[in-house]
């Protein structure tokens, strides 16, 4: 998979544009800026928007070429990100050590997910925010992003119980249009998550 990613990351054209994500823009606005995380982040969009709000960040990621692309944007935009090259099983963080974790479109492998989620709970302060956009089951019937293997889409059950131990949670299944670079384009299935520890 990482060859997948570093070959799609080191076209010039960054593959989900520079825009930050529109759900994350809306969510962050109604936070404090603290320290935040994002994992699976690629190129670096999002992680630079919130730098850009004066949000302490953290991110990573298993590709180089994202990486890359990542802190050229920072350096475009002149703030800064601290980006490691890890995956979610080699990933560590100091436990309760940010204010909020975003997940945007950070799929997994279905027997991996709820380990990897809760990994990532780990981390999160109490008190603290997690942000989730990602494809529903239902973007399989759809061609405009996301895995092609159904058990990688989520369902609002999963995410439920990946997330149970949140309070405040809010779970939200809608019809979407992305227009998010090259590969997140047209109708789509999402899911949006709000959650406090």
């Amino acid at each position: 998979m990482n060859d997948f990613w570093n070959q799609r990351y080191s076209a010039s054209e960054y593959a989900y544009g520079e825009e930050p994500n529109r759900f994350l823009v809306n969510e962050l606005a109604n936070l404090v800026p603290g320290k935040i995380l994002f994992p699976a982040e690629g190129k670096g969009r999002n992680a630079v928007y919130a730098a850009q709000k004066n949000w302490d960040v953290s991110a990573f990621d298993p590709s180089t070429e994202g990486k890359k692309k990542a802190l050229q944007l920072a350096k475009l935009h002149e703030v800064s990100i601290d980006y490691k090259l890890a995956t979610y099983e080699n990933v560590y963080f100091a436990p309760e050590s940010f204010d909020c974790i975003v997940l945007i479109f950070a799929h997994m492998p279905a027997l991996k997910r709820t380990g990897y989620h809760q990994k990532l709970l780990s981390f999160l302060k109490p008190g603290g925010t997690i942000i989730l956009e990602a494809f529903s089951k239902e973007q399989i019937h759809n061609n405009s992003g996301g895995p092609r293997d159904i058990e990688m889409l989520y369902s609002k059950e999963e995410l439920q119980f990946d997330f149970s131990e949140l309070s405040e949670l809010s779970i939200i299944k809608r019809e979407t249009e992305l227009n998010e670079g090259l590969y997140h384009i047209g109708k789509a299935s999402v899911i949006s998550l709000v959650g406090k520890k």
